[in-house]
């Protein structure tokens, strides 16, 4: 038994794995005859399985320039960047270039359409967003004055609205975030998914201090109300931690 469970595990290996043109699928062949042609080589191979003899040829891909657009933030610059002739784009790929990642958002054929997934010799321009840093746009508003820049962060970071936010040296409040589907006053969002920040200076910094139990223990867990080794449990909890000694005991019937 120990036998047959060794050999269900047991992943075969097949080499030599090309498409067979009788058998119409791949299928494992074995190597008659091979010349080596520059960097590549020319196969004379028979098919495991039905025997037929096939030639196949092997060569390295070759080399073509395609011009990119690569965006990061308001900044975009056109670069020629080289790829293999049997490559294939799609939407959302990610690469990496000038030390930085970028992600494929936009594929224009020779005919200007716009193609989800394409071959690299029919592409015209590839477009891509930088993927591993963000740049968000904040508007800051004090009293009937607006200041607008962008901010770079690491990708995924998120931003939740009616939270204090540090911005240039000072405490802000975020008042709403815009994402492509609208604004969010209480929702967290995403760097990657962000318009702009909307900030505006907070009243007091006693508008951030938790208000409810809720709060407060959402606050000691993440450290916002600094170490806490014995934390203040709130009344509704105590009272559920607590068993009653003076409850008295009933009384059973006699019988």
């Amino acid at each position: 038994m120990a036998d047959d469970a060794a050999d269900e595990d047991f992943d075969e290996v097949i080499e030599n794995v090309t498409m067979c043109s009788e058998c119409n699928e791949y299928a494992e062949h074995e190597i008659l005859k091979e010349r080596q042609v520059g960097s590549g080589r020319d196969l004379l191979v028979k098919c495991v399985t039905c025997s037929a003899i096939s030639n196949l040829q092997i060569r390295e891909p070759k080399s073509i320039q395609i011009p990119f657009i690569l965006t990061d933030g308001p900044n975009s610059l056109r670069a020629e960047l080289a790829i293999d002739d049997d490559e294939e784009f799609s939407i959302g790929d990610v690469f990496e270039d000038r030390e930085m990642l970028w992600s494929i958002n936009q594929i224009i054929d020779h005919q200007g359409r716009k193609k989800s997934t394409l071959k690299a010799t029919e592409a015209a321009v590839v477009s891509a967003l930088r993927t591993d840093m963000v740049r968000v746009k904040v508007t800051a508003t004090r009293g009937e004055f607006s200041d607008s820049s962008s901010i770079l962060v690491e990708y995924g970071t998120k931003f939740t609205a009616d939270t204090k936010f540090d911005y240039e040296g000072e405490v802000w409040r975020i008042r709403a975030i815009h994402t492509g589907a609208g604004r969010t006053l209480r929702g967290t969002v995403e760097a990657q998914d962000i318009k702009r920040i909307y900030l505006h200076e907070p009243p007091n910094l006693e508008h951030f201090e938790p208000k409810t139990p809720r709060e407060r223990r959402q606050a000691w867990k993440e450290g916002r109300l600094g170490f806490n080794p014995n934390p203040e449990i709130p009344r509704e909890v105590t009272k559920k931690r607590v068993t009653p000694t003076n409850k008295r005991k009933k009384k059973r019937p006699r019988k």
